[in-house]
C-alpha cells in the first residue's frame, strides 16, 4: 500500500507542476489499474471486518488524490476510462509496484478493467456525459461517518417532549420587534467578480457561509439579490459541485447569473432527458418537474452544495417534488461532511406556519417528526420545556440562529422606490356580467340548502348562526367542486370572472403602456391570456408573452425581448409560470387581471418589477370585477398578508385566519346569502 501512495503523489506533485510526462501518465495509469485490483482483492480476502474497513479506507484515500488529480488534466482524466489502452510503460510500472507490495505478478499483460457498475435507477436516465464523470472519478467513497453525529441520540431535559409543534407556535406567536434574521458578520467582497458589487445585506450572508455556517432559510423579500447571494456563498463555501434545483421557469436566468456572478465556474442545464449536460460542470441546474428522471445520478454525483430556489414549492411534503428534493438533501447530509444547504424564497409561509416543516427537513434541522441532533443540543442549552412560558421566544431564537435570513426592502434596500396596490373596480355589463352574477347566486343557494336541510334535523330550533356547520358545508362543496366535471363551482366562476374582465384589463394595460412605458400584465388562465394578446393585437400594441408550456430559451427569448426592445411594450404573463424568478424591473406598472388565491403569489408577481434596479416607483393595478366573489377574494387576500410579517418580520399586525382562500370565500358566500331572506 506505501508504494500506491509514494506513486500517486509523486503524479500529484507533478500535475501540480505541470510537467505531466509520459512517465508521470504511465504511472498514474498503473495506479488506477493496480487500485481496481487491490480493492477487489481486499473485499473477498479472508480475515476480520474491521481490518477490510481500514485497508478499503486507506485505499479511498489514494483514490481521492488519484481523482483530483485527474481533473488537472485532460490526458489523465482519458487514462480512467475503461476503453483506455494500457500502455507497456504502464504496465512495466505496474509490475514494479505489484512486487512493492508483495503481490503476484499478474499472467496476462494487460488486465481486464472492473466494469463500473450501473446505477440503479430504474425508468431514470443517466446521461452519458455524467457517465464519463463517472468512468473519469470511479474511485470516491461516500463518507458515511459525516451524518453519524446527527444520527446519534441525545437525551436531556427535553426527553420525551414532543417539540415540533412547539417550535412552529413560537413563529406564531412572535411578538412585535422580534425579526427573523440569525446574528450576521460584517460584509464581504472578497469573492464578488471585478465590475460588480454587492449591497450590503448580500454580502452579508457570503460572509456567513466564508466564516463556516453551512445551512440557510435566505427568506429576503423578494427583489433583494437571493440568486447572487447563494452563487457567492457557494464561492465562498468552495461548495462545488452544487445542485441547483428551480422551477422550470427560471433555469436559464439561473445559468445567466451564473456566468455573471462565479464566470470561472461552469454551469450546466438540465433538460429532458439531460442530452446537453455538461459532467464535469461545476454548477447543475435541474426544475422540479425532471426530478424524477435525474434523481439517480443526482443522489451519486458527489455534490458539496445544494440551493433550492422558491423553496415553499416543496412545503408539501408528500409530494413527489418535495420528496425528491428532501431525499437528495439528505443523501448529501449522509455523503458529505457539511455540505452547504440554502432554502431560497421569499415567501416561506403561504398558508400556515406548517409550512416550514419541509423547508426545516431540506436543511437538515428537524425530520419528520422532531428536531435533529444540532437543533435539539440549542434547545437543550436553553434550560426550559414548553411548558415554560419563556420557552416560545428562546425556542424561536434557537431556531433562526440556525440559519434564517430574512431582511425587508425597507431595512435594506431604502433605495428601491415604494410600491402600492390599486383596486380598479370594474362593472361586468350585458349578458356575461348577468350570467355571472346568476351562477354565484345558484351556488350560494346550492349550500344554503344543504345548510338548512342538515338543521332541520335538529331538535331544537335555533336562529343563531351556526358556523361550524356554514364551514362544514363550505368544505364539502370545496371539495365536491374538485371533482365536480359538471355545474357551477367557485373555480369555474373565477374563470369565467377572467374571460369577462380580460378585454377591460388590457384595454387598461393598453392605456398605461402608451402614457406611462412598459406594462407587466398577469393572467392566471391561458384563455384570459389569448384573450387579452388578441386585444392588444387589435390595438397595435407589441408584447411578450411567457407561458409555462414555453420551452426556457423560448421563455428567455420573450423575456429578453421585453425587456430589450423599446418597441415591446407589455409582457403578458402567466401568474404560476412567470410570478418568479424574472427581472422585469422595466417595468413600473402591473396589471393583475386576475387575482392569486394567495398573498404570497401576488407579491411574488409584484416583485418581479419592485425589486433591486428598479428606480421608479412600482404600481400594481388590481381589476377586480364589483358585486362579484372576485372582490371577496381580493379582501381575504389582503387579510391573510399578515402571518409572514408576524412570524417573520416582528410585526404586531393582527394575523388573519390561515384557512384557505377558497373555503374562506365560499364561508363569506354562504355567510352573505343565509342573512338575506329566504326565498318563497
Amino acid at each position: 500500500m506505501g508504494a500506491l501512495a509514494r506513486t500517486v503523489r509523486e503524479v500529484e506533485a507533478a500535475a501540480k507542476r505541470g510537467r505531466v510526462t509520459p512517465s508521470v501518465r504511465a504511472r498514474f495509469q498503473a495506479v488506477a489499474l493496480l487500485l481496481r485490483e487491490e480493492r477487489a482483492r481486499v473485499r473477498t480476502a479472508e480475515g476480520s471486518e474491521a481490518h477490510r474497513a481500514e485497508q478499503l479506507k486507506r485505499l479511498e484515500g489514494i483514490a481521492t488524490i488519484l481523482a483530483t488529480t485527474a481533473v488537472r488534466d485532460a490526458g489523465l482524466l482519458a487514462l480512467l476510462g475503461d476503453d483506455a489502452v494500457v500502455s507497456a510503460a504502464a504496465r512495466q510500472v505496474a509490475k514494479e509496484i505489484r512486487q512493492d507490495l508483495g503481490l503476484e505478478p499478474e499472467e496476462d499483460d494487460e488486465p481486464e478493467p472492473t466494469p463500473v457498475a450501473p446505477v440503479e435507477v430504474g425508468r431514470r436516465v443517466v446521461p452519458q456525459s455524467v457517465v464519463s464523470r463517472q468512468l473519469a472519478n470511479p474511485f470516491l467513497a461516500p463518507d458515511y461517518e459525516a451524518g453519524a453525529a446527527q444520527r446519534g441520540p441525545r437525551v436531556g431535559r427535553l426527553a420525551g417532549w414532543e417539540l415540533m409543534g412547539p417550535l412552529l407556535t413560537s413563529f406564531e406567536r412572535a411578538s412585535g420587534g422580534a425579526p427573523a434574521c440569525m446574528p450576521l458578520p460584517f460584509p464581504t467582497s472578497r469573492f464578488t467578480p471585478p465590475g460588480l458589487e454587492l449591497m450590503s445585506h448580500q454580502g452579508q450572508l457570503v460572509a456567513a457561509a466564508a466564516e463556516g455556517h453551512r445551512s440557510f432559510l435566505l427568506a429576503d423579500e423578494p427583489g433583494l439579490g437571493k440568486t447572487a447571494q447563494a452563487l457567492l456563498a457557494a464561492e465562498a463555501a468552495m461548495a462545488y459541485p452544487l445542485l441547483v434545483v428551480v422551477p422550470n421557469v427560471v433555469k436559464t436566468n439561473w445559468a445567466r447569473e451564473a456566468a455573471v456572478w462565479t464566470p470561472h465556474r461552469p454551469a450546466t442545464v438540465v433538460q429532458g432527458d439531460g442530452e446537453t449536460v455538461d459532467g464535469f460542470a461545476d454548477i447543475v441546474v435541474v426544475n422540479y418537474e425532471v426530478l424524477d428522471r435525474h434523481r439517480g445520478w443526482l443522489g451519486e454525483f458527489g455534490f458539496r452544495g445544494m440551493v433550492v430556489d422558491e423553496a415553499h414549492f416543496i412545503k408539501n411534503v408528500t409530494s413527489q417534488r418535495s420528496q425528491h428534493v428532501l431525499a437528495l438533501s439528505e443523501g448529501m447530509r449522509l455523503r458529505t461532511a457539511k455540505p452547504l444547504l440554502m432554502a431560497l424564497t421569499g415567501t416561506p409561509l403561504i398558508n400556515d406556519v406548517d409550512d416550514f416543516r419541509a423547508i426545516w427537513r431540506f436543511l437538515g434541522w428537524v425530520d419528520d417528526s422532531k428536531p435533529l441532533a444540532e437543533l435539539t443540543e440549542r434547545l437543550e442549552s436553553l434550560g426550559l420545556v414548553p411548558a415554560d412560558r419563556e420557552f416560545y421566544d428562546a425556542a424561536r431564537r434557537a431556531v433562526i440562529d440556525m440559519g434564517i435570513v430574512r431582511r425587508r426592502k425597507v431595512d435594506v434596500a431604502a433605495d428601491i422606490p415604494a410600491r402600492r396596490i390599486a383596486d380598479l373596480p370594474v362593472e361586468l355589463d350585458g349578458a356575461v356580467g348577468r350570467s355571472i352574477r346568476a351562477a354565484e347566486r345558484e351556488l350560494a343557494q346550492r349550500m344554503v340548502h344543504q345548510y338548512r336541510s342538515a338543521m332541520a334535523y335538529r331538535d331544537v330550533v335555533d336562529d343563531e348562526l351556526d358556523m361550524d356547520l356554514v364551514r362544514r358545508v363550505a368544505k364539502s362543496e370545496l371539495k365536491d367542486a374538485m371533482t365536480r366535471q359538471t355545474g357551477e363551482n367557485v373555480f369555474s366562476m373565477m374563470r369565467r370572472i377572467g374571460l369577462a374582465k380580460a378585454e377591460l384589463a388590457a384595454d387598461y394595460a393598453a392605456q398605461l403602456a402608451r402614457s406611462a412605458g412598459k406594462v407587466v400584465f398577469f393572467a392566471k388562465h391561458i384563455a384570459v391570456m389569448d384573450t387579452a394578446e388578441a386585444s392588444f393585437e387589435k390595438a397595435g400594441v407589441r408584447f411578450s408573452s411567457i407561458r409555462g408550456d414555453q420551452t426556457p430559451s423560448a421563455r428567455q427569448k420573450q423575456v429578453d425581448a421585453f425587456v430589450t426592445d423599446p418597441d415591446v411594450k407589455v409582457a403578458v404573463c402567466s401568474l404560476t409560470a412567470a410570478g418568479v424568478g424574472l427581472n422585469l424591473q422595466v417595468a413600473s406598472n402591473v396589471v393583475l387581471a386576475e387575482l392569486s388565491w394567495t398573498d404570497a403569489e401576488q407579491t411574488q408577481a409584484i416583485d418581479r418589477s419592485h425589486r433591486i434596479g428598479q428606480t421608479e416607483p412600482v404600481t400594481a393595478w388590481r381589476i377586480i370585477a364589483a358585486q362579484t366573489i372576485d372582490s371577496r377574494i381580493a379582501e381575504l387576500i389582503g387579510s391573510k398578508a399578515g402571518l409572514a410579517a408576524r412570524a417573520l418580520d416582528g410585526s404586531d399586525e393582527e394575523v388573519a385566519g390561515t384557512g384557505d382562500v377558497q373555503l374562506e370565500a365560499l364561508v363569506a358566500l354562504l355567510v352573505d346569502e343565509l342573512g338575506a331572506p329566504a326565498p318563497g
